[in-house]
């Protein structure tokens, strides 16, 4: 039995130590192939590959296969790395001392990780590779590399890389005195900077191959964000006649069904991109126009979203899933026994506290209603058990009924023991500036 133990122990070893070598052998024939690549002078993407072909004994495809290898967009949960760094360096804004320090450095590391990327990009792109030194200087993201790979022909490729030789050789005689040439030689590099950027902005993104697949995803994405409420067989209709052969309406609803598209009724919607980048802009308008914020008799804040109809329905389900927070109520019925009636209602402390939060800026007319609901979050928050907190809140209620009921010229404030003359005395005793102060870590 041992010895069967050992033989299979055996051949395992050999197996994994030949699958080493051959690993180690593709490694250096790739090698090889890169740096043979490098002695080549530019050329078309066709060009290069016949050449590849011949020099390396393989077919016409298997050369054009090694040259269109590009890494995968760096995605941290469907989100790019320069706008997850734009976030954390917001939130380090919140932190101090030690904390801050290890945050920062988590970033750099961050910021780190990403430069290799993109260097692994600039490298995967054969014939611009010899030229990183220039090309670090110039301005451009992971997703201009991407077409930068996808230029096929010569006059592009020769354009692009003559203004990055004449930077580089500006740069490299320039020096640091400051005299004449010095001026010249600045001038010549900013010149050559912007015939790259030029020559960047003309490349089309449609240069950039994508599969039938993706081509379909993006018109059926397109076509439903610029007709809210189109139906498969409709968008199936409208899509170009090399997509409209290889799709069906079947095919177009589960399309939309993956990329997570609202169906009311065979109907579909999505958040065009305009909103999405404004979301809390957006949202604080919803609020202001067909929203509520106040808060019950037991100083409970709540926040809420009302839409009616199957568009009103979409709506609060787009944005249910854009803000991730909040609970839905569909197709409630009306009072006034009319059409249906959505809404995105908001209970929990913490999420009104950070929706407030973002909207805060953007609200025109309830306003000093988030103020007020802010700092009655920050009161339940951090002195609910202080002597003065629970008179405090009740001003706080009266306050909300005021600026709620304020335009109605019926309602009878006397009933809610709410007085014009303690309105102004109610809001010169805030504690927002209290809260703000606790909140950033300021002794008291």
């Amino acid at each position: 039995m041992d010895l069967i133990f050992k033989s299979e122990e055996g051949d395992r070893l050999r197996d994994l130590a030949e699958n080493k070598d051959e690993e180690e052998e593709i490694q250096e024939e790739l090698s090889n192939m890169n740096k043979w690549i490098s002695t080549l002078p530019i050329l078309d993407d066709y060009d290069v590959a016949m050449s590849l072909s011949k020099e390396f004994n393989m077919n016409i495809t298997q050369a054009k296969q090694s040259l269109e290898v590009f890494p995968r967009e760096y995605l941290i949960g469907d989100k790019p790395i320069p706008d997850i760094v734009k976030q954390l360096k917001k939130y380090r804004r919140k932190l101090k001392g030690e904390e801050k320090i290890e945050f920062t450095k988590s970033i750099d590391n961050l910021v780190m990780e990403y430069g290799n990327h993109l260097s692994s990009c600039i490298k995967s792109i054969y014939w611009l590779a010899p030229y990183e030194t220039p090309l670090r200087q110039m301005r451009y993201k992971e997703s201009d590399l991407r077409k930068l790979h996808s230029v096929k022909d010569e006059h592009t490729r020769r354009d692009i890389v003559e203004s990055l030789c004449k930077y580089w050789e500006a740069n490299l005689h320039r020096g640091k005195e400051y005299n004449k040439d010095y001026c010249s030689l600045t001038k010549q590099m900013t010149k050559s900077k912007k015939s790259f950027s030029k020559t960047l902005k003309g490349l089309s993104n449609t240069s950039i191959k994508k599969s039938i697949s993706s081509q379909l995803e993006d018109m059926v994405l397109k076509s439903i964000c610029d007709n809210q409420g189109i139906g498969s067989r409709q968008i199936h209709e409208m899509l170009p006649l090399k997509l409209h052969r290889r799709s069906s309406p079947q095919i177009i609803a589960k399309v939309a069904d993956r990329l997570n598209i609202t169906n009311i009724d065979g109907e579909y919607y999505k958040l065009p991109m305009e909103i999405k980048k404004d979301l809390y802009a957006y949202t604080a308008a919803f609020i202001d126009s067909d929203g509520y914020i106040t808060m019950d008799r037991n100083f409970n804040p709540r926040v809420g979203i009302i839409a009616t109809g199957t568009r009103g329905k979409a709506f609060v389900s787009e944005l249910h899933k854009e803000l991730k927070v909040g609970k839905l109520h569909l197709d409630q019925k009306s009072p006034q026994d009319t059409r249906p009636v959505n809404r995105l209602n908001f209970y929990s402390q913490a999420d009104i506290g950070t929706l407030l939060e973002k909207c805060r800026p953007y609200f025109r007319m309830k306003g000093e209603n988030a103020d007020i609901l802010t700092e009655l979050i920050g009161i339940k928050k951090h002195f609910k058990k202080e002597s003065w907190a629970k008179e405090r809140m009740t001003e706080l209620f009266k306050l909300m009924k005021y600026a709620n009921h304020s335009d109605n010229t019926r309602f009878d404030f006397a009933s809610e023991g709410i007085y014009m003359d303690d309105i102004a005395k109610y809001r010169a005793n805030s504690k927002l500036n209290l809260i703000q102060e606790y909140e950033s870590g300021v002794t008291v």
